[in-house]
């Protein structure tokens, strides 16, 4: 046994009482293995879907330790530091069915992190000190949907909150993200994400917290949306949403100044280098992408451009500099991975990179604020990312962990990017895996596997679900249709919300791969999750005779359904605006909300159609699949169906996970092998 498999046993005394819970998922499953299967057997497909051995990395500033979450059990995220020198390990365990994530250095001893219920509930923000996390201690929580300071004298140990049922969860089911912490003075801002009244700014150095909320309101009380620090960790800038639109305000002295910049025309994507600047993804440009570049928050003046593509909008994030939080760097996805530095050093490390890891993509992900270790990422379309530290002082590179080792690259399949053309004229990217064998002369069954969102995208890169599907002998198609992220500067914002295109653009895409003579056009099958789910029964709708199944998984499938589940909360949660602004009032606008809606029109499906969902789904109510359900059944159509009711959002439990796979590979087998 490994030494980070007897830290996941050793991390709390607590775990030791549900020894008999882990051991028996483990037996079952095999998640003691970490090494792949010989290759004369096939991949289980658990191996595809259970939780990375190591995620989210982080080096202290002085290089000394590194922190990162590690999958516990089945499922479960624990966080876990290591001391590079010694190789001591130190863990903490949320314990139950509860989650750590996004774990931030705030000094070289603390540690703030996020703890959520069942995947998806938030509980609150948490610290602790390397020697001692077990006194983790919470500095906000969750009451109904607000995140609350809890004052010094009420902090307890995270586990007391849980079994006293103080945390309470509510609707509160976004991230806790925090941002621009400042490890000098140890300030955290929370950025709101999750409908929450206010922030709260918590000083973890000292132990102490303070109220900005009740000093400090935006327009109409609150501010709904999140705040923006600058690059020193202090308050600056706060997001409002009134009426489905965003308005951007700066906080000057005690008093918040409404910004002159247009929201539906500027993305915010973080701060600048220095005080009142911000970075934005810019206007529209005829014929040409959108500009990554510095604005001033308070004039709504635009600076300097940082970077433009000649052929995608900025679709990444930014990388800052340890020391001066400048921004030096910017890493986004065109048709495949792209990294861009702005300091000369820095575009120096990377060739130095590169050519350590030939072939792979490699991106830096941290280092110490001397600039002399490096934590690095590196991956392909078929080697998941391996973590690896980097010493420029003594030259030189060692492996960290690797993230997925029962995944042998060599078994994986490449990920090709295929170009098609939009009924309108534009050119857009896909991505087709094609299974071990596949040939023209022997042409494989197609699954089109469709992205959520759908304001997302699909990247080139490993991904566990495609070859998954790969490995069980089918081609998959991803696609990025309008609307997906890079892509938007090509088409009028309109097309923003408009999903009969976004079928149409997913549809030519197949017609396209089909065409090449690459998949056996008599058997396809198209599926996808949330707006994906949206997209897999719409085909099958719309496009009758081109495929033979769909797969629908936590999908909205009738919007004026989704605008009246939203109605209920609408002063807490800004989407029920954002949709009549953007779709329009369904009272008002029947027949476009008629042929958006295919649940409505299930009559014309001729294909069976598999349907999951969550019981719990706090973006896209179950209520959903179940009128779905109930259209199959009223229409006579074939249907298979698998509801937990202990999920949320798509299947994020690994029994779960692998059950629902185990059931729609039969089910892709019955449909599609024939």
């Amino acid at each position: 046994m490994s030494k980070w498999k007897k830290i996941l046993i050793a991390v709390s005394p607590l775990v030791l009482a549900f020894a008999p819970t882990v051991l028996t998922a483990a037996e079952k499953l095999d998640l003691m293995r970490e090494t792949p299967v010989p290759a004369t057997e096939q991949i289980p497909l658990m191996d595809f879907f259970r939780g990375t051995l190591l995620q989210e990395p982080k080096l202290n500033p002085s290089g000394t330790h590194i922190a990162a979450l590690v999958t516990a059990g089945e499922d479960r995220h624990i966080l876990l530091v290591n001391e590079l020198k010694t190789g001591k390990l130190e863990g903490y365990d949320a314990t139950g069915d509860n989650d750590i994530y996004e774990v931030t250095w705030l000094n070289d001893k603390r540690l703030i992190f996020g703890i959520a219920a069942q995947k998806w509930a938030g509980l609150g923000l948490f610290a602790a000190d390397v020697g001692d996390l077990r006194s983790a201690y919470p500095l906000l929580q969750y009451v109904g949907s607000n995140l609350i300071a809890v004052p010094p004298q009420k902090r307890t140990r995270p586990l007391m909150w849980i079994r006293s049922g103080s945390l309470n969860a509510g609707q509160g089911a976004g991230v806790v993200a925090t941002m621009n912490t400042d490890i000098r003075s140890g300030k955290i801002v929370n950025l709101v994400r999750a409908g929450a009244s206010g922030s709260d700014v918590a000083d973890a150095e000292e132990n102490n917290t303070r109220h900005i909320a009740s000093s400090l309101n935006g327009p109409k009380g609150d501010f709904d949306t999140g705040f923006l620090a600058d690059k020193d960790g202090e308050l600056e800038f706060g997001l409002t949403t009134q009426n489905g639109l965003t308005t951007l305000h700066q906080l000057v002295g005690q008093n918040w100044e409404k910004c002159p910049i247009d929201l539906e025309e500027i993305d915010v994507l973080g701060h600048g280098n220095q005080r009142g600047q911000i970075v934005v993804l810019g206007p529209r440009q005829d014929g040409k992408p959108r500009a990554l570049q510095f604005m001033d928050g308070g004039t709504g003046a635009l600076g300097e451009v940082l970077l433009q593509d000649s052929g995608y909008d900025f679709n990444g994030w930014l990388y800052h500099d340890p020391v001066s939080h400048n921004i030096v760097g910017a890493m986004y996805d065109r048709n495949g991975p792209k990294s861009v530095w702005f300091d000369e050093n820095y575009r120096n490390l990377q060739k130095i990179l590169d050519g350590f890891f030939p072939g792979l993509v490699v991106r830096i992900i941290g280092s110490d604020e001397g600039g002399k270790l490096f934590l690095v990422s590196t991956y392909s379309d078929r080697q998941p990312a391996v973590y690896n530290w980097v010493d420029l002082e003594k030259h030189t590179v060692g492996l960290f962990k690797k993230s997925r080792p029962w995944i042998d690259p060599a078994r994986m399949q490449p990920m090709n990017v295929l170009k098609f053309k939009t009924r309108d004229g534009r050119q857009l990217d896909a991505y087709v895996t094609l299974p071990a064998g596949a040939s023209k002369k022997n042409p494989p069954p197609l699954v089109v596997l469709s992205h959520g969102g759908p304001w997302a995208r699909d990247n080139w890169g490993y991904n566990g679900e495609v070859q998954a599907l790969a490995s069980r002998g089918y081609a998959v198609l991803q696609t990025n249709y309008r609307g997906s992220t890079g892509y938007g500067w090509m088409f009028p914002k309109s097309d923003e919300w408009d999903f009969r295109k976004m079928h149409d653009d997913v549809t030519d895409a197949v017609k396209t791969l089909i065409a090449s003579g690459s998949v056996d056009a008599t058997r396809v099958g198209i599926m996808g999750g949330s707006f994906g789910g949206y997209l897999a029964l719409s085909g099958v709708v719309n496009e009758p005779s081109l495929y033979r199944c769909a797969v629908t998984i936590s999908g909205v499938f009738d919007w004026e359904q989704l605008i009246n589940d939203n109605k209920f909360n609408k002063y807490d949660n800004p989407s029920y605006g954002r949709l009549i602004l953007k779709l329009g009032d369904p009272k008002n606008e029947k027949q476009k909300f008629d042929s958006i809606s295919p649940v409505r029109h299930v009559d014309q499906v001729r294909v069976p159609v598999f349907v999951a969902h969550g019981g719990d789904d706090p973006i896209a109510d179950i209520g959903q699949s179940k009128r779905l359900l109930s259209e199959l059944d009223r229409n006579h159509v074939a249907h298979e169906s698998l509801i937990v009711g202990s999920e949320g959002h798509g299947m994020h439990h690994l029994d779960n996970q692998v059950e629902l796979y185990t059931r729609i590979e039969a089910f892709l087998a019955k449909n599609l092998k024939n």
